[in-house]
């Protein structure tokens, strides 16, 4: 029987969880779904990720307002996938805020990634017709940039660690209450989709996020971490994922042989630990083909269109 499509069969409702992690401070996960956050101010709000359609952001915000009714008047965006941006009218944001290589992302491959989700993850993508188009910012950064919470509640700090899930990956930290938004770039007990990553320079991205010395973490994907050393446990696990793959696959690389090899030796070295998680069988196949690429000497990841996806799934995933 063939594999279904990367994650077009998961058709079932996660169940989502409203987590407050200080004064102010807010979570949302749903079972290995993406994770959003938003930060008080002493009169607005700051949110972090939008999810992928207005409708589903709504869904986030009806939760939010149970505890706080302040204006959002800053919107910030972990990175340019279409399931972390494409909801982001649905905040009326005062300024949507990315990296600036991230808007170089959303102008190179916006809509490109915007088709090729759609038909990976369908159940994300909930009435997509309320999607008025691709999103774009009103205010980007580069390096850091601080907003001032008012009153006692100190500053919020935006920052890019380095190249790591995509290029333009930003992270949103409170250093007084030590609490870390990571976006995609640390999972916890969630599998990592690295077709477009830059994978040995993640690794030192982890380490300089691991230099904030977080007690509190909300990854891409999976439940909030509390306490120091589960922070660094999470790390580690994401980093013992890039290592395990990175090493099976140029392994195999080295030696001559061809990518489905590489696929299968990925597989048998990551599916023992990570098997269980969510996406892993989904990411996979993409996570091989980017890191063949770059051996090969891409440095860019290429772009994915669903044309790609599914030419990738049936060479690595899905061999009858």
């Amino acid at each position: 029987m063939p594999k279904p499509f990367a994650s077009s069969a998961d058709t079932s409702p996660k169940s989502e969880t409203l987590e407050v992690l200080a004064d102010g401070v807010y979570a949302l996960t749903s079972e290995g779904d993406p994770n959003v956050g938003a930060v008080e101010g002493e009169d607005f709000l700051v949110c972090f990720d939008a999810r992928a359609t207005p409708a589903s952001a709504r869904d986030w915000l009806d939760a939010l307002r149970e505890h706080t009714d302040k204006p959002v008047k800053y919107l910030v965006l972990s990175h340019y996938h279409a399931v972390r941006a494409l909801g982001a009218s649905a905040f009326e944001a005062s300024e949507v805020v990315m990296h600036v290589d991230t808007l170089g992302l959303v102008r190179e491959r916006g809509e490109q990634d915007w088709a090729s989700e759609f038909a990976r993850m369908p159940r994300l993508f909930k009435e997509p017709e309320s999607i008025p188009g691709l999103t774009w910012p009103t205010l980007c950064f580069d390096g850091t940039m601080s907003i001032s919470l008012g009153g006692d509640r100190g500053d919020l700090v935006l920052g890019h660690a380095g190249r790591g899930h995509t290029r333009g990956d930003a992270y949103l930290w409170l250093p007084d209450r030590k609490i870390l938004f990571a976006g995609d770039l640390v999972e916890s007990e969630a599998a990592l989709y690295t077709g477009d990553a830059y994978h040995r320079e993640w690794l030192g991205t982890l380490e300089n996020l691991e230099l904030l010395e977080a007690e509190v973490l909300v990854g891409g994907r999976g439940a909030v971490v509390h306490g120091r050393e589960n922070v660094t446990a999470a790390i580690t696990q994401t980093r013992g994922f890039l290592l395990g793959l990175t090493g099976a696959v140029a392994s195999v690389h080295e030696a001559g042989g061809d990518i489905r090899d590489a696929f299968d030796a990925a597989h048998r070295e990551l599916e023992p630990t990570y098997g269980k998680w969510p996406i892993f069988e989904h990411c996979l196949p993409f996570d091989v083909q980017r890191f063949w690429d770059e051996l090969d000497g891409v440095e860019h990841p290429e772009i994915w269109t669903p044309e790609r996806d599914r030419e990738v799934w049936a060479l690595l995933q899905d061999r009858g």
